[in-house]
């Protein structure tokens, strides 16, 4: 009688690119510490494209600079855990993490007239950073720069490669950070609104740059941005974030199949729609974020939800599902109907 054969052994889980656990972030005012981000937690696996959405004020940035240790020591406080590649980066010291920034954590800024250098050609920043992390040499790496620039979309690549910020125009100021967050194949790349200048063509190059990336070298890539249009093309995962906490969560299908938040439902409505009648006035969400010192202690939208009732004056719980959560205190049953109700298109009378 043969012998009974062992089954295989389950593969064990792969550790993520990047785990950050209770991330908290507050800032030092004439009041005392005004807390911005509360206790946020996600992790990214390698080669997972993973969008945080959230109107302007949501903590988005401030989340991604604390990752990063780009904010002021002596003005934040940052608490939590963040392991890259298993390195706990939060307790680096600043030269540590000077050779782990740019090469294997590109970041592409939202401002790129304060991100790049004024008095250096953006070719020479570009070579600069190439060759810190890596031996080559300054023909090798400046060749490399114009290939980044015309990948980026520059028609002139071999000229512009010496020309100065302000010589360029915002939108090719934006395309010259993207070329210098690119010019190190890092395994993670921080794009904060990086197609916020660019016209629409320009956009799909970028993105398909960014996809390319992805594919090439198996980067993972941590997307910021505002249209919900490009999220639903590239993401694989969204973070729904306001008033500095993640409120939904989940695969990109899912969220825009199943929204669960209303915040993401008011985001998902103010969307313009591309058939039927032509709407009277755009959709949008009544009333601003708050201020990180006027955040309610509750749930932080209830000031501005129709839905809102006293149970919102406490913390939401974290409803979870499979691969879908959302902080929210709405019954399950009736989320469907409600949604229905925000997602209602006007109709010209």
């Amino acid at each position: 009688m043969p012998a009974p054969q062992t089954p295989p052994a389950t593969p064990p889980a792969r550790a993520p690119l990047l785990d950050v656990a209770n991330l908290s972030v507050s800032f030092a005012s004439d009041r005392g510490r005004v807390k911005a981000i509360d206790d946020v937690s996600f992790t990214v696996q390698e080669g997972e494209i993973l969008s945080i959405v959230g109107e302007s004020g949501s903590g988005k940035t401030v989340t991604l600079l604390s990752l990063l240790g780009l904010n002021d020591p002596r003005t934040t406080f940052v608490d939590g855990s963040v392991l890259f590649r298993g390195q706990r980066i939060l307790e680096m010291s600043d030269r540590q993490m000077r050779r782990i920034r740019g090469k294997d954590i590109g970041l592409i800024s939202q401002d790129p007239m304060t991100a790049l250098t004024p008095v250096y050609t953006i070719g020479w920043q570009i070579v600069e950073q190439i060759r810190a992390h890596e031996r080559i040499a300054k023909a090798a790496a400046r060749k490399r720069a114009i290939d980044l620039l015309a990948e980026v979309g520059f028609a002139n690549p071999a000229e512009a490669v010496d020309r100065y910020p302000h010589q360029l125009s915002g939108g090719m100021r934006q395309r010259a950070l993207i070329a210098l967050a690119l010019s190190c194949n890092p395994a993670l790349l921080v794009a904060d609104e990086p197609t916020t200048a660019l016209d629409v063509t320009v956009q799909a190059q970028v993105l398909d740059l960014l996809l390319r990336l992805r594919d090439d070298f198996g980067s993972a890539i941590i997307l910021i941005t505002h249209d919900m249009g490009v999220v639903s093309e590239v993401a694989d995962r969204v973070h729904v974030m306001y008033a500095g906490r993640i409120v939904e969560r989940g695969t990109t299908d899912a969220v825009f199949a199943d929204p669960q938040h209303p915040y993401t439902w008011g985001l998902l409505a103010s969307i313009p729609p591309l058939h039927g009648a032509r709407q009277a006035r755009l959709r949008s969400i009544p009333g601003l974020p708050p201020t990180a010192d006027g955040i309610p202690a509750g749930c932080g939208f209830a000031p501005r939800c129709r839905f809102a009732f006293d149970a919102c004056a406490a913390r939401p719980p974290d409803r979870r599902g499979d691969s879908h959560s959302a902080m929210c205190f709405l019954d399950p049953s009736d989320r469907e109907r409600l949604r229905s109700e925000m997602l209602e298109r006007e109709r010209p009378a």
